[in-house]
């Protein structure tokens, strides 16, 4: 999510004479695009915010812009501290961010439509903005705001020009992506319009919520190929009672039932478990853990409770760091060898790879997979899998 946004923040710049680098000591001006999920992304960003005070002092004309959902949550105070910051554009912001430009005087008029970052085969599309769920570990709402979903019409025009520019594969994005609504157009409705696009081969998604998961969606993944068969649902916890008080909106017994309904349609499923939520105890924990044999996750993102200022959660009394130590190292142990064990699932299966190179691809579940006879970069092919080794799949001749 937050490389569309910087692929839609850039195309603004761009419009205006800029163009990308990766060299800093080149650069006219530098967009610091932030993630506020969890407190060391916040602190990573606004670290580097501080030591660009001498790269800006170096050069006269150096502009900064400080953007996303840490922009949002530290408002003005980021300008009181660091005096050299010229723009300051919250997540809330975005679909203003050219009027930002303008008002501040500094980036002068805009000139031609601007060009976004180059897609290479994967063109993300951003559907939906904000969230409605008020999970109390999670800052987010506050950052980003309610849902708002954007036409249908607006989202499919993006998809063309994503297609024209070179991408084959569509990534739908949303907090939660797959609660998608314009008018009597769901979004299942909208997976199948944007597949039927020419030049598409592949739609996926991110980042769905388990609840928004219905008989209608998988009535459109049966009938179409051509949606990725993986998924990233975060579970957070394998404890109903933790789920409860995280606000989920879910039992334990609806989220296994969710689960097994899209690995019967094929679906590949990997998730982020959180583990020393201030609640959380021995037992629950140890739900967390049968939950990651029970579920057939084909991996699990693992994270230590991280407490927001301005979250219910924050104000709750806190695990000793030596707990969650503690808990991450056995989380950790328990899904170690997942992936592995997934891919050597998929030998001798027939998979559907887009190939990025001419020699390696991803399957529609999202598998690495290599051969060695070469296909056209952005092809769809059929290939039957042979061995796994490690997380790598190879096709048989």
């Amino acid at each position: 999510m937050n490389l569309a946004d910087s692929e839609e923040m850039f195309a603004h710049l761009s419009a205006r004479g800029y163009q990308r680098t990766d060299e800093l000591e080149e650069a006219d001006a530098v967009l610091i695009n932030t993630c506020t999920v969890r407190d060391h992304a916040e602190h990573k960003a606004v670290s580097f915010l501080g030591r660009l005070g001498r790269w800006k002092k170096e050069k006269p004309g150096r502009r900064i812009i400080f953007a996303g959902c840490a922009a949002q949550r530290l408002g003005k105070t980021l300008q009181k501290k660091y005096p050299f910051l010229d723009i300051l554009s919250g997540a809330k912001d975005i679909e203003h961010f050219s009027d930002a430009l303008d008002k501040s005087g500094l980036f002068g008029p805009q000139t031609s439509q601007g060009e976004t970052l180059p897609p290479g085969l994967t063109g993300y599309v951003t559907i939906m903005r904000g969230c409605n769920f008020a999970c109390t570990y999670c800052i987010v709402p506050s950052v980003r705001g309610p849902v708002k979903c954007l036409p249908h019409a607006d989202i499919l025009a993006q998809v063309r020009r994503k297609v024209h520019a070179g991408a084959k594969e569509i990534m739908l994005l949303g907090q939660t992506v797959n609660a998608y609504q314009d008018g009597n157009v769901s979004f299942a409705d909208l997976l199948n319009r944007a597949s039927e696009i020419d030049g598409v081969a592949r739609v996926g998604f991110t980042s769905p919520h388990p609840i928004y998961f219905t008989p209608e969606f998988l009535t459109a993944v049966k009938g179409n190929p051509k949606i990725a068969r993986h998924l990233h649902l975060p579970a957070q916890s394998g404890s109903t009672k933790v789920l409860r008080e995280m606000k989920r909106g879910y039992t334990r017994e609806i989220l296994l039932e969710k689960i097994k309904a899209l690995q019967a349609e094929g679906f590949v499923i990997s998730t982020d478990l959180i583990v020393g939520f201030p609640t959380e105890t021995e037992e629950d924990f140890a739900q967390t853990l049968t939950l990651v044999d029970q579920a057939g996750f084909s991996t699990a993102y693992c994270y230590k409770y991280s407490p927001r200022q301005g979250t219910p959660a924050a104000q709750m009394k806190l695990h000793s760091q030596e707990v969650l130590e503690q808990r991450l190292d056995i989380l950790l142990n328990k899904v170690r060898g997942l992936a592995e064990r997934t891919y050597q699932a998929q030998v001798g299966t027939t998979q559907e790879v887009l190939f990025e190179t001419e020699n390696k691809g991803r399957s529609s579940g999202s598998f690495w997979v290599k051969t060695k006879r070469s296909y056209p970069i952005g092809s769809v092919q059929r290939v039957e899998i042979e061995r796994a080794d490690g997380t790598l799949l190879f096709a048989r001749d």
